[in-house]
């Protein structure tokens, strides 16, 4: 096959970050560089780049090299494109649908580095959906893009284990570096005419049957006290950083920051506050489980030790024991 060498990068958030340095470091310096427009953000409406933006502006990209449609449908975007006629496009958290007639344009198609071993936690945040799920594998997957959702067959994949206590945050980070790394195989291989795209369908059990990861929003992360103390911890994990994992007590909101799954049972109504064990509060989970949580959080204050918590707020100690719901 021919070389790649003309190549279009999507991407946006920081996730996206080390498979555009990936391909600036192997050789591959894209064309152009194409991102979400940059916006206003923070109390003084400051205008900032996007994680992707910012470092192709450090890293040499000009202006003319940096592209931040509205929408990639419009026409006089898919004009220029077409125009640049490019070998492949690489396609990482971008944020946008693609239409059909942008995925049609490049020569060799649209490639997505997806982070989830298909056709597992297809969607916004597979990321955040298999440490929620409890799952104790993950990994990256370069995929063709076609219409439907993530959906597209697969070129290559690499696993790997989900620390017992890594948080979304940690677990993106580990696995922008390998869908970086990931991506420059994909494309040696392709040059080299051994890779052959796998329909999902005939993966077996890698990644087992198809599920969907919808994108997060900030009523994501709040507790269910009825869900068992084991699957509100790992919520937790996966919420970590954002949108984080919060709940009411003393009719006041407050996050948890750290907290896990003890080892004790009760007969207690989901969110009762059982007292303290070993420096965590212990709280009624479902199916009489019990959730001991290690640090609290108030809004506009700092994050807490459990037991100076305890110490410190009157919600615990309230005619009722204090319930959190």
């Amino acid at each position: 096959m021919t070389p790649i060498k003309r190549i279009l990068f999507f991407g946006t958030p920081e996730l996206a970050v080390p498979t555009l340095a990936a391909l600036v470091e192997s050789g591959r310096r894209p064309l152009r560089v194409v991102s979400q427009p940059s916006r206003p953000v923070g109390r003084g409406n400051r205008v900032q780049d996007p994680p992707v933006v910012a470092w192709a502006r450090e890293h040499g990209f000009d202006s003319s090299e940096i592209l931040q449609p509205e929408k990639v449908r419009d026409p006089a975007f898919l004009a220029q494109i077409e125009e640049l006629a490019v070998d492949i496009a690489v396609v990482v958290a971008f944020g946008q649908i693609f239409p059909r007639g942008l995925l049609r344009l490049p020569r060799l198609g649209c490639v997505n580095v997806h982070a989830s071993l298909l056709p597992r936690w297809r969607g916004a945040a597979p990321i955040q959906a298999a440490i929620a799920a409890g799952d104790e594998r993950t990994g990256v997957a370069t995929m063709v893009m076609e219409a439907g959702l993530d959906t597209g067959p697969v070129l290559l994949m690499e696993e790997t284990e989900i620390g017992p206590d890594e948080t979304a945050g940690e677990l993106s980070v580990r696995l922008a570096e390998m869908g970086g790394r990931l991506l420059v195989r994909t494309l040696e291989r392709l040059e080299a005419g051994d890779l052959e795209p796998r329909p999902q369908e005939t993966l077996g059990g890698v990644g087992g049957e198809a599920t969907y990861a919808p994108r997060l929003t900030r009523g994501s992360g709040r507790v269910d006290w009825s869900r068992p103390a084991r699957e509100i911890a790992s919520r937790l994990r996966a919420f970590t950083p954002w949108p984080g994992l919060s709940a009411e007590l003393g009719g006041e909101p407050v996050k948890l920051v750290k907290a896990e799954g003890l080892d004790e049972r009760t007969g207690a109504a989901p969110g009762t506050f059982l007292g303290v064990r070993d420096g965590r509060l212990a709280v009624a989970a479902g199916e009489g489980t019990v959730l001991g949580i290690a640090e609290l959080q108030r809004p506009g204050r700092k994050p807490l030790p459990a037991a100076v918590f305890a110490n410190g707020d009157r919600s615990l100690t309230a005619k009722d024991g204090g319930v959190f719901s």
